[in-house]
């Protein structure tokens, strides 16, 4: 066998090899635009979930990829704030689903429920979609995160210290009366707004980020030019950050930690940014 035989036959037993490195993994190579972008790789489709068919939350809307080529996906709940119904979060399914996850936005039982009943209802959720939902054998349940807005982003940080067995956590513009929150295992990003009125970050998003192990994976994202109500429309920012902070823990894909270390500099959309780089892998 010639030498150039020798070298390619290595490197095609090599390429079985190398994607078993990580089985969680799914769709192509990231780049900036791929992240930025409004859809990601995956087809989706949705299906509504009733109130009066699920218990401990109040209903909502199952994104998922439509294909089962890859195998199974991560799977993200995603709370509303204060007030707010799943419509104000609705933009996060098919922006999250279309990049290899399976997305359950929630209505909470009543629109007034305060930060942790709304953890109580993110886990409620994530209960649902893996043991009783139609889309469950679309999903790994090994592999879950949270979300949430305000209130709901206050419920994400009480689900992730009530489970620790969940792979990340993204507290968006998060209000709670609880700043201290040591006690949280779970890989977490918390995004607050530099003009957020309803829950500065002087009092909520960086005492919460603060407060976190300083062994934790952790990063802290202050969008610039920003309000409270900034994560209830579509925005790249926020996408792109999500997007590669559940890849790069929910499915250990550090293809992605390009986009989180080093840490990103500011910018015309990110006043500050903080985080633990590096990550372990």
């Amino acid at each position: 066998m010639t030498l150039t035989a020798a070298l390619l036959g290595a490197a095609v037993t090599a390429s079985p090899a190398s994607a078993a490195e990580n089985p969680y993994e799914r769709g192509p190579a990231p780049t900036n635009s791929s992240i930025e972008a409004s859809r990601g790789s995956f087809a989706t489709s949705s299906t509504s979930v009733s109130s009066l068919s699920v218990t401990g939350f109040g209903g909502g809307t199952i994104y998922y990829p439509t294909s089962t080529a890859s195998g199974t996906f991560g799977a993200v709940a995603i709370s509303p704030g204060y007030t707010g119904t799943q419509s104000s979060i609705s933009w996060l399914g098919p922006r999250l689903a279309s990049q290899g996850f399976v997305v359950f936005t929630i209505d909470t039982n009543t629109t007034l429920d305060q930060p942790d009943s709304r953890a109580s209802q993110l886990l409620a959720a994530l209960d649902y979609l893996t043991q009783r939902s139609t889309v469950r054998t679309r999903i790994d349940s090994t592999r879950l995160g949270v979300m949430g807005h305000s209130m709901g982003g206050g419920g994400t940080l009480r689900a992730a210290a009530q489970r620790p067995a969940l792979q990340a956590a993204i507290p968006l513009t998060g209000w709670h009366t609880d700043k201290t929150w040591g006690d949280v295992r779970v890989p977490t990003l918390v995004i607050g707004a530099d003009g957020d009125t309803i829950a500065p970050v002087a009092s909520h998003s960086s005492p919460f980020y603060n407060s976190l192990p300083s062994t934790l994976d952790k990063a802290y994202l202050e969008l610039r030019g920003a309000s409270h109500f900034t994560p209830n429309s579509s925005n790249t920012t926020i996408a792109k950050y999500s997007i590669s902070w559940l890849k790069r823990f929910i499915d250990n894909d550090t293809r992605y930690e390009q986009f989180l270390c080093p840490a990103p500099s500011t910018s015309l959309t990110i006043a500050e940014y903080r985080d633990t780089c590096p990550h372990s892998s």
